[in-house]
């Protein structure tokens, strides 16, 4: 008899990114089989919900998902579906409730009952509903199903301290706990064993790792032990949080060769007023403060942003303000999100609710002016010579074009001209930037170098476990499997 499918949907943030891939770890483990790339609608034999609780509508989204399933569940037999994330520890029994086809609910501080869930909820014929109200292992000390050969996350803590108005995250997420430093580490080396070349650091407020344990620069250490892990070529962070960056983190990204030149820090208005208003522990100037600093360490720094335009009470000097902070701080790119009321938080029942046309209206001079500066600071990469890291599945059109892409890195996309010989995700090519666009930098001459890495060694070793061919199938031919965890993160999910 052939083992079960199964078939993990995710949404929101980073942390559920991390989180679905230890489900998938966690379910191999148990027996079950990855469900084929080219699966249809409700064909696996367990389809998990990875939810996020941060939007408006985020949970019309799952009813709506869950609703198409229902009709296939009841003429497939044997058919299990679950819902997690942190919108089963917000809604629990009101899932099953309003969708009892629905076998598992689990939360955000469990994930790793899923398996015995799904197992009870076989035997015993009724949904299981198991909410944890603290976190019972952390997520990166299960087994992991990683979605790339080559880059990986490594969870550094969980939770969240802030009590931002209009973030549901530390409710759902609970008080920040962080991992051991030699934990962290063993994980680090362990990735790096299995050719893994880029890792990204993760909390849901990084850069106050060390609140937990009673050390103030733990992140900087961290980052400065990271540079002595050999054949670590990338590391990277997100996302961190004004209040707590510090000068001792600047100087250990500035002085730690493989911690990458980039650096996304939450703005999320540019109004003092607003800042107050949202709960943000930091001002206008103190923002500004940090970008400068960063620049003066690492002119070649390239920062992003997350701005949220249309809280409540915004008025049009607040948001003049916003622009004003963009203007200043020429952002390489900005994630610039409407207002959405989360449900549960304070700014949903706050007065000033702005007009939809108003936000939009303010949404779109926003967008067009990041447009432009990311335009500009692309088209400074011109005449450069970048060593980029090959990726996969980041460029759409590669094969219409010839091309293939990867990230420079200060993590900018770049597109380029297919080398002649043979090049693996994972592998490492030099090039010229010869064109700039506002969200990608295009390399059209010959490539300079091809460095072949042990990554590009893990990358063809996996493809080739995976699809049963032989080892040899190189990059050009149509690409295979997931892409890499972008190190650009999903912002403006309220983890920030």
């Amino acid at each position: 008899m052939s083992a079960k499918t199964y078939e993990v949907r995710t949404y929101g943030c980073q942390m559920n990114v991390h989180d679905s891939e230890r489900l998938s770890g966690l379910l191999e483990d148990a027996g079950y089989v990855r469900a084929p790339e080219d699966t249809g609608e409700g064909e696996a034999d367990i389809v998990v919900f990875n939810t996020c609780a941060v939007r408006e509508n985020a949970d019309n989204r799952l009813y709506g998902n869950l609703g198409r399933l229902a009709p296939i569940k009841a003429r497939k037999p044997g058919m299990q579906i679950a819902v997690g994330g942190c919108l089963a520890q917000k809604d629990r029994d009101t899932i099953v409730k309003k969708a009892p086809w629905v076998d598992v609910v689990f939360g955000t501080h469990n994930i790793g009952s899923l398996p015995v869930l799904l197992e009870r909820a076989r035997v015993q014929e009724e949904a299981q509903v198991e909410i944890a109200e603290s976190l019972e292992a952390f997520p990166s000390t299960l087994p992991a199903r990683r979605e790339s050969a080559y880059a990986a996350w490594v969870s550094i803590s969980v939770g969240c301290n802030n009590t931002c108005t209009f973030c549901i995250v530390p409710a759902l997420r609970g008080k920040e706990k962080d991992r051991r430093p030699g934990d962290i580490l063993a994980e680090v080396e362990a990735l790096v064993a299995e050719g893994v070349s880029e890792i990204t650091l993760l909390g849901q407020n990084v850069n106050a790792y060390g609140s937990d344990i009673g050390d103030r620069e733990a992140f900087s250490k961290l980052l400065r032990a990271c540079g002595k892990v050999e054949g670590l070529e990338r590391v990277r962070f997100t996302s961190p949080h004004p209040r707590d960056f510090t000068d001792d983190v600047i100087s250990a990204m500035a002085e730690t060769e493989n911690v990458m030149p980039q650096l996304h820090m939450p703005l999320q208005s540019g109004s003092d007023t607003v800042l107050k208003a949202m709960r943000r522990s930091y001002r206008q100037e103190r923002f500004l403060g940090i970008i400068e600093k960063v620049r003066a360490a690492m002119p070649d720094a390239a920062i992003s942003t997350d701005i949220i335009v249309g809280f409540p009470g915004e008025t049009d000097e607040d948001f003049e303000q916003t622009l004003h902070v963009v203007r200043e701080a020429r952002f390489a790119q900005a994630f610039t999100f409407q207002y959405s009321k989360r449900p549960g938080t304070p700014a949903a029942d706050m007065e000033g609710q702005i007009p939809k046309a108003v936000v939009q209206e303010r949404y779109e001079r926003l967008v067009a002016l990041q447009e432009e500066i990311s335009w500009e600071e692309n088209k400074k990469q011109v005449g450069r010579t970048l060593e980029v890291l090959v990726a996969e599945g980041e460029g759409r059109k590669d094969d219409a074009t010839r091309r293939l892409s990867g990230r420079a890195p200060d993590n900018r996309l770049v597109h380029f001209t297919r080398p002649e010989g043979p090049v693996r995700p994972g592998d490492v090519v030099t090039v010229d930037i010869t064109y700039a666009a506002p969200h990608h930098l295009l390399a059209e001459g010959p490539t300079l170098g091809v460095r072949s890495t042990r990554a590009g060694d893990a990358w063809e070793r996996r493809n080739a476990a995976e699809q049963k061919k032989p080892a040899g199938v190189m990059l050009g031919l149509p690409t295979i499997g997931a892409p890499a965890p972008a190190p650009a993160p999903t912002a403006g999910c309220g983890c920030d």
